[in-house]
């Protein structure tokens, strides 16, 4: 339990330091020239990084697809159900698709390191694989739905370099490409800096948020999607699927992680309300802490 929890705090680090850098700078710090650097340049080098790191394995695919089958399932229930709660297109985008995202791969895959063992590392590495098309698919129309209409939405999607980086490093993959040790080293840079400075913006976003200022309405439906229906969903597909119990577990711990801060790129990239939305990113790490722990008991139960 102590090196889940080491896990958890150690990726929390940067979040204080954005958090303390825009205190001391204010508008010096430029939210949205960030956000632009990240999502077009940085999260490129991030996605090859992480598709090529290891080969793709298409016999591992059964345990993405029933994690993708539970979350296209809720957010169609998020998407019928946030229609008759939520009049704000931007409150209704939030709504929708904010609890599907989760940290798949930051917090997701050390934790289930820390759970199963690096046998785990084929199968969170492919469910994070889904997540990438979930958050640049469905995430990106959302998100992009509360400012724009529904086709410039969908251009939105193929805007995204980070989508068509996926594609060419799958073919990559399958095609046999195995990257030299100085290709692997320039990759990694940039997707080290990616994810530190996904941490760091969303501690930019967490200073001047103001919890009072947000609909609680929003609060308990997206936090009750994310750690009640969800994994309820997830619970009973899994329940009655023949796979191994560490896949199970492994598909369970990861649609039980917190909101993904890529929920704040997105909102911040199409205005989506990213304040709202870094708040509710917080609110569900901190709830995180607690629930993990009862997740990890629940994996007897599969």
């Amino acid at each position: 339990m102590s090196s889940i929890l080491f896990s958890i705090l150690g990726v929390y680090i940067f979040i204080v330091i954005g958090f303390i850098a825009k205190m001391s700078f204010k508008e010096q710090m430029d939210d949205k020239t960030i956000t632009l650097v990240n999502v077009y340049f940085l999260q490129v080098f991030l996605t090859f990084w992480g598709l090529l790191i290891r080969p793709i394995d298409i016999t591992l695919l059964y345990a993405p697809s029933v994690y993708l089958l539970i979350v296209l399932i809720v957010v169609l229930m998020a998407a019928f159900g946030a229609k008759f709660l939520f009049e704000n297109k931007k409150e209704y985008s939030i709504a929708t698709v904010a609890a599907i995202i989760g940290n798949t791969g930051n917090l997701g895959i050390p934790i289930n390191i820390a759970i199963f063992g690096e046998a785990s590392i084929p199968y969170t590495t492919v469910v994070n694989l889904v997540n990438v098309f979930v958050v640049y698919t469905i995430g990106v129309f959302y998100y992009s739905r509360g400012s724009f209409d529904t086709k410039t939405s969908l251009l939105n999607i193929v805007k995204i370099p980070i989508l068509w980086a996926a594609i060419i490093a799958i073919g990559l993959s399958l095609y046999g490409y195995a990257p030299s040790e100085t290709v692997l080293s320039t990759l990694m840079m940039g997707a080290y800096a990616s994810m530190t400075m996904q941490l760091f913006l969303f501690g930019m976003y967490l200073y001047g948020t103001k919890i009072n200022e947000i609909s609680k309405t929003l609060v308990l439906w997206v936090l009750a999607f994310k750690f009640l229906l969800l994994p309820l969903v997830a619970f009973a597909v899994l329940y009655f699927l023949n796979l191994e119990p560490m896949i199970k577990g492994i598909i369970f711990i990861e649609i039980m992680m917190p909101l993904a801060i890529a929920n704040v790129n997105l909102a911040s990239l199409y205005d989506c309300s990213p304040r709202i939305v870094t708040a509710l990113v917080f609110a569900s790490s901190i709830l995180f802490l607690g629930v993990i722990f009862i997740a990890v008991k629940l994996l007897a139960f599969l």
